[in-house]
């Protein structure tokens, strides 16, 4: 199913408009990684995964599955429930299993520094650092949505090279979480340069 829904999005996307992609060279070739990414809609998730050469499980909120229709179409696309309001332990448990699998995992923290976005960020360097997979942070910047894109704006996703967090202490992972809010904000100014 996954590759079926990749394949469809890949051809309405392409034909509606443009996407760029950017350093894809970077994005480790075998073995786990998670994967994070800016994020402001919908349409973000759908281009980074076809901008992805292979499949990406995306951690999602759960309140996305409540609707059965929706849920139904999340798990054939390797998406994956997560209370963000009070995570269980199998909001780790799942990405680390599937990481030392050698799967990518994608979480999308936001692009703003809000307390969510710091939470998600150190969220996404515990599960790495738990896996012992690298992290590679994405930006996104483009359309939020397919009207958006039909409006001839072009979608650029960015990648940056992956970086492995290994450690025992609560500092440096912080400082870890602080390392990829930077390499995040500089991947996007990346982009705003551009256009």
């Amino acid at each position: 199913m996954y590759s079926f829904v990749l394949i469809l999005a890949t051809i309405i996307i392409r034909t509606l408009g443009k996407v760029e992609v950017q350093n894809k060279q970077t994005l480790p070739r075998k073995g786990g990684y998670v994967l994070t990414c800016t994020h402001k809609g919908w349409l973000d998730v759908v281009v980074l995964a076809i901008c992805t050469p292979r499949p990406i499980h995306f951690m999602a909120k759960q309140e996305l599955f409540q609707n059965k229709l929706i849920a139904r179409f999340l798990f054939a696309i390797n998406a994956f429930p997560v209370n963000r309001e009070t995570p269980s332990p199998s909001s780790i448990k799942i990405p680390v299993k599937q990481l030392k699998s050698g799967e990518v995992v994608g979480i999308f923290p936001g692009g703003t520094r809000t307390v969510e976005d710091v939470s998600l960020k150190r969220g996404a360097v515990t599960i790495a650092n738990l896996a012992k997979v690298p992290v590679v942070p994405a930006a996104y910047e483009g359309p939020a949505t397919l009207k958006e894109l039909v409006k001839a704006r072009k979608a650029t996703v960015i990648f940056g090279e992956p970086f492995h967090v290994n450690t025992n202490s609560k500092d440096e992972l912080n400082a870890f979480t602080n390392l990829l809010s930077e390499k995040t904000h500089f991947l996007q100014s990346q982009i705003s340069k551009q256009n």
